[in-house]
């Protein structure tokens, strides 16, 4: 009895292993699908329509699709194969590629599309048939000998949008037409280059000194706040009068010497005055002396006194107007150049401004 039961013991346990083997190989197969899809069941004749092929399988493994020549059956051509399309599922194990096939047929039928057949690891496996129906066109088969002829052509109105590329092309080619002309012909002469000049006569020493003291005037903040830039422009308009006035180089001088060659050529009471000026100031720039606002106003006093006590004088007859000269300046070569490369690209935009023209004018009329 023991050896009957471990019999049919070893006998189940064979029969399970045999079960487990083919649910495995079953599901195996079933690892790699493949589904045909048709956009359109119906199409008129010349009408074209895609058939998508999609084919699922584990992530590596090696697909071969369908090598479809011109026709899929007879009447039924096969108008393009699009490359295939991958798609990455379930974090790249799984693998969804399709292929899509454009058709045409020019023949009225009912057509069997047979299954699409695709290689995986070198094992064969086939999606559903499709089914594709193409009908004629409808013919009025009531009125059989009415035709519609062609119909009359009609005029399509001109807007401002089609005429303004050729408006703004003529107007373009004018412009640049006429500068072109006109930087040839500057070329071509060679003129000298005309320039005028306004020379205004020089004042005289006391007038300019005077204009520049008015400017110092004026400023009251100056004289209380910048001292020494103060004492600094003035003593300078004052330097340049007396160089400009009696002729020596006062501009490099010391106050002592300036002093001591003015007292050679005036009285010296005239020029105490000026000394004392000129030690205030010196004392402010090299000292750092503080001077009262009074001090500041007496000093400029005394510089307007000293430059209407040695100015001299000028007759009526001795002003001079201002003049205006005429300078002729040869063109330079590099100025030559300019005008050369100005006339190129001129040239250049009219010649293609011309042409934008033609154009639009054919386009528009022929």
């Amino acid at each position: 009895m023991e050896h009957t039961l471990l019999y049919y013991g070893k006998k189940l346990k064979w029969f399970l292993c045999g079960v487990a083997l083919a649910m495995t190989a079953s599901s195996m197969k079933a690892q790699v699908t493949v589904e045909a899809t048709i956009d359109s069941l119906q199409l008129l004749i010349g009408e074209q329509t895609k058939i998508k092929l999609q084919v699922s399988m584990d992530a590596g493994q090696n697909l071969r699709f369908p090598l479809l020549k011109d026709t899929l059956v007879r009447g039924v051509e096969v108008l393009d194969v699009a490359k295939p399309d991958t798609q990455l599922l379930n974090e790249n194990k799984r693998w969804l590629v399709s292929q899509e096939y454009t058709v045409a047929s020019f023949d009225s039928a009912l057509y069997y599309l047979p299954p699409f057949q695709v290689m995986v690891d070198n094992q064969m496996y086939q999606s559903k048939a499709l089914a594709l129906k193409v009908y004629s066109v409808p013919v009025d088969t009531l009125h059989p000998d009415q035709f519609f002829g062609p119909k009359t052509i009609h005029e399509v109105p001109l807007t401002w949008d089609d005429l303004a590329p050729m408006v703004y092309s003529i107007l373009s080619l004018l412009v640049l037409g006429i500068l072109t002309a006109f930087l040839i012909i500057r070329y071509r002469d060679n003129k000298p280059i005309i320039r005028i000049i306004r020379i205004e006569p020089k004042l005289p020493p006391h007038l300019a000194a005077m204009k520049k003291i008015e400017t110092i005037k004026a400023n009251n903040n100056y004289r209380k706040e910048e001292p020494k830039q103060y004492y600094t422009d003035l003593t300078d308009v004052i330097r340049t009068y007396i160089k400009e006035r009696f002729g020596f180089n006062a501009m490099e001088m010391t106050s002592a010497e300036i002093i001591s060659r003015l007292q050679e050529e005036k009285d010296r009471e005239s020029v105490n005055d000026l000394k004392e000026l000129f030690t205030t100031a010196d004392l402010v720039k090299f000292a750092k002396h503080s001077p009262l606002i009074n001090e500041n106003d007496m000093n400029l006093v005394t510089a307007i006194d000293f430059i209407n006590q040695t100015k001299i004088e000028e007759t009526s007859d001795k002003k001079e107007e201002p003049k205006e000269i005429k300078v002729e300046e040869k063109r330079s070569k590099r100025g030559r150049i300019v005008l050369l490369c100005s006339i190129a690209v001129a040239g250049v935009a009219a010649v293609t401004a011309l042409y934008l023209a033609i154009r639009h004018i054919i386009n528009l009329f022929f």
